[in-house]
């Protein structure tokens, strides 16, 4: 049956993901963004859709709409991005949160927060379990984020235990894919773009922290999963086939065919030392686990900025 959904962030990098998928699926969806990150080409295909409309709107700022689902990803997701305003990072997270969330208690609709293993912080913990509380420094030049979706987290359990609101959480590990920004520092689209102009590939540290990569494809199945499931969350959403960042430069270097060399710079603070999802829940309670190994995703995601790159 067709639902009305509302996709905040709708037109960055995971929500114009799922904004295909939606539309594909037969649903009405309306597209919200502030365009931060966000990006009108990643939905330019969808706007003459009779099914989809799109709004500019920053969810710091309330709306009423009428929905059946809210699929919650307003946030600027990687550091350069999130630090470039820390206070609004962390009002987007909050502000938008309890906004959102007083949306779905009004008209009775089912919400999901797009949280991240950036909650688990640096961890001791590894792989890391949704029980696990994390280990965060709540003052750093990361904690806008990390706390911000910490928060976050903390009003969908309350609005859920107070006020009876549907809710779902998802725990976002690395994902990549295409319609990744490529000024947005993320370790795979920088390692990209780098190979593909023939720059040094930058390392932070000596490149033996690992991290596991989810492709997009797989992280919005698992989206789809959890808002149509019974479980209210957090689940793990991720790859947890684990790579050093060394071994990521490595690959990027080899599938592009590239000539860049490798360089090394000081590791920026609170940079999580590993970071690897335990799964299980996600397998148990949706029956969902990742497809696409890291060398498949990297080849397509590759491919899209190969094409991006010659058309600027």
């Amino acid at each position: 049956m067709s639902q009305r959904i509302l996709i905040t962030g709708g037109a960055g990098f995971l929500g114009s993901h799922l904004c295909d998928r939606m539309i594909d699926a037969g649903n009405e969806v309306i597209c919200l963004d502030n365009y931060f990150t966000g990006r009108r080409q990643n939905i330019t295909h969808l706007l003459n859709h009779p099914n989809f409309e799109l709004l500019r709107h920053d969810i710091i700022d309330p709306i009423k709409l009428e929905v059946d689902q809210i699929y919650n990803l307003a946030c600027p997701a990687s550091p350069i991005h999130y630090q470039h305003n820390a206070i609004k990072t962390m009002k987007t997270s909050v502000m938008g949160a309890i906004n959102m969330l007083g949306l779905a208690r009004r008209i009775k609709a089912r919400i999901l927060q797009a949280s991240t293993s950036e909650v688990y912080g640096d961890p001791l913990m590894h792989p890391q379990k949704e029980g696990y509380w994390g280990h965060v420094n709540p003052i750093g030049i990361r904690s806008c984020y990390d706390e911000g979706k910490r928060c976050a987290e903390t009003l969908f359990m309350d609005y859920k235990r107070q006020n009876g609101v549907d809710v779902r959480i998802m725990r976002i590990f690395n994902t990549y894919g295409p319609r990744m920004n490529a000024d947005d520092g993320r370790v795979v689209s920088n390692f990209i773009v780098q190979a593909l102009r023939g720059e040094e590939i930058t390392i932070y540290g000596d490149g033996s922290q690992t991290r596991s990569f989810c492709y997009c494809d797989d992280n919005i199945e698992g989206m789809i999963r959890l808002m149509d499931g019974d479980h209210p969350g957090p689940i793990n959403i991720g790859n947890p086939n684990e790579f050093t960042i060394l071994e990521l430069a490595e690959q990027v270097i080899e599938l592009t065919g590239s000539s860049s060399k490798i360089s090394h710079l000081p590791i920026p603070q609170d940079d999580p030392k590993q970071r690897q999802p335990d799964i299980s829940l996600a397998k148990a309670e949706l029956d969902w686990r990742p497809k696409t190994e890291l060398r498949e995703g990297l080849t397509s995601t590759i491919s899209y900025f190969e094409k991006e790159l010659s058309e600027k």
